[in-house]
């Protein structure tokens, strides 16, 4: 299964073949541990939790810090992805429980928790920045500064000013959502980004929120996912109930 060479210890052929088996067993054993402490209380055991990356950056650590302090004995394991990978991180039983913008499938239970609302935001010595508002037509105009193409931001952001009948004039692609925010901090572009990711900036004054006048807000929904029809040990339920408590939503029955 191992071949031994100067520079360490890799797998052969045979150890990649056997390796995702051995994978489901420590996933199995790791269960295990967690039906045994699920017994003993809910303040023991694990929760593997998935999470969108910026929801990671941006709102888990303060959904953890409300965790903690009703259950600081529970381990925490995060993985962090896209939505479609958390999604799939979730069907292989890698995650337990995931925290994306929502996505259909038969096989989850979905719970909206709050909008993720997209913002223009620019710096203090723009234009718009005195008046607080402006147009679609005119935001197009400016340089704009896009970020991550892969994401669905990015998409989402395009189709946006594609609906509006205008084509923006994109001054750089980015593939870091913080960089994007030192870019028009230095004032190279404006930029349409998640509000939960500049609330700092805004609160500063780095930066400008910039209301369009024209246009409905961007939203796009986020949720809290996971397996239908699975039994759920206490840990991964507390957390549901506390997701639900700090969003003020309404679970599903059973």
């Amino acid at each position: 299964l191992f071949e031994r060479s100067g520079r360490g210890v890799r797998l052969t052929d045979a150890g990649n073949a056997f390796r995702p088996y051995a994978e489901r067993i420590l996933q199995t054993l790791q269960e295990g541990r967690d039906a045994v402490e699920d017994v003993r209380n809910v303040q023991l055991g694990s929760l593997r939790l998935g999470s969108a990356l910026t929801i990671s950056t941006y709102v888990l650590p303060k959904i953890l810090r409300s965790f903690y302090q009703r259950y600081p004995g529970v381990d925490v394991v995060i993985r962090t992805g896209r939505s479609e990978q958390v999604l799939n991180m979730l069907l292989s039983d890698e995650v337990q429980v995931g925290l994306v913008r929502s996505l259909a499938n038969a096989e989850v239970e979905t719970i909206h928790i709050y909008d993720d609302e997209i913002v223009l935001v620019c710096y203090p010595a723009h234009p718009f920045a005195a008046t607080g508002k402006t147009t679609v037509a005119a935001a197009s105009s400016e340089p704009i500064v896009l970020f991550d193409r892969g994401s669905s931001y990015y998409g989402l952001i395009n189709g946006f000013f594609r609906e509006a009948g205008v084509i923006p004039n994109v001054a750089m692609e980015l593939d870091s959502l913080e960089a994007t925010k030192r870019m028009v901090e230095e004032g190279l572009g404006i930029a349409l980004v998640p509000l939960v990711t500049v609330e700092r900036e805004l609160a500063a004054g780095t930066l400008v929120k910039v209301h369009l006048s024209d246009a409905e807000p961007i939203k796009r929904p986020i949720s809290l996912v996971y397996r239908r029809h699975r039994k759920r040990p206490r840990t991964v339920q507390a957390f549901i109930d506390a997701m639900a408590e700090i969003y003020a939503v309404s679970l599903p029955a059973g």
